[in-house]
């Protein structure tokens, strides 16, 4: 998430291990909390089918300004994307444009809470839609924009409609690993995916941002987001989804802004996309 005093989140085991085992730095509380959800999250057992994403953004662990409510709107629009509806009675990636107004607010220094809704969508097939609606738990590193090594994770708990997702229930494991290399950023979100229906069927879908920050709040990145499948069995490499997107960040006193164009690397992907997310604290 971005912000008006900026807040970044142009957000390997390893670290998310870390933030499950250690004590956070400053507080009297371990955090114990994520490997409980990551179990509540896969174990029930139940293929499914995935709709559109609503959020193109890589996670690098900032949180909100403390006592600030902070406002985030995704918008996203497919000018060249895939003709074929992912599963029946659902939405046409091709022209379609799909939104979000994300609403934060930091609770200590290690955790913030996270409110999408209404998640909506326009599309050729199916005119003006309401998605549904999202809660995420994001845990990081205090001070990890301050940091040169930073890690957290987030999760996102959605309620679905029927056009955007197979299944009425599905959530997100993000965990987050980067470093803050002045001024290259490196960040790596290793993305798991799930519907509540096993080990075997959750979905990796990891995201990538090199940046390069320049002076006056500007930065320039690229970065990749992909789909490779199932665990049990990944798509063959022409049946993923793998998108490079070229990405410009500038953040003012008012508001922060990502912008970014996308390009489809395999046939499995769409072809062409664009991003706006627009950010700023509301108090």
């Amino acid at each position: 998430m971005l912000s008006g005093e900026p807040r970044h989140k142009t957000n390997v085991f390893a670290s998310w291990i870390s933030v499950r085992c250690h004590r956070v730095p400053g507080t009297s509380v371990t955090i114990r909390v994520v490997p409980v959800i990551i179990l509540l999250l896969v174990w029930i057992p139940g293929a499914t089918a995935f709709g559109q994403t609503d959020e193109i953004q890589v996670y690098d662990g900032g949180l909100a300004d403390k006592g600030k409510l902070n406002l985030t709107v995704h918008n996203n629009f497919t000018p060249i994307g895939q003709k074929t509806q992912p599963f029946p009675g659902s939405l046409v990636a091709d022209r379609s444009f799909n939104g979000v107004p994300e609403w934060a607010y930091r609770v200590t220094d290690w955790f913030e809470a996270g409110l999408y809704m209404p998640l909506y969508s326009f599309g050729k097939n199916r005119g003006a839609l309401i998605d549904g609606a999202k809660i995420r738990l994001l845990f990081a590193a205090p001070g990890a924009d301050d940091r040169t090594f930073f890690y957290g994770a987030n999760f996102e708990f959605s309620y679905n409609s029927k056009h955007w997702n197979s299944k009425r229930l599905s959530s997100e494991i993000r965990p987050i690993v980067g470093w803050h290399l002045r001024p290259v950023d490196l960040i790596f979100n290793p993305i798991v995916d799930t519907d509540y229906d096993g080990f075997g069927n959750l979905d990796f879908a990891p995201a990538t941002r090199v940046a390069y920050n320049l002076r006056h709040r500007w930065a320039l990145a690229i970065e990749e987001y992909a789909d490779y499948g199932h665990f049990r069995k990944f798509q063959p490499r022409s049946e993923q989804s793998h998108q490079l997107f070229f990405v410009a960040d500038h953040d003012t006193k008012f508001i922060s802004v990502e912008a970014g164009i996308g390009v489809g690397l395999t046939s499995g992907s769409d072809r062409l996309a664009l991003k706006l997310i627009l950010s700023r604290n509301l108090n």
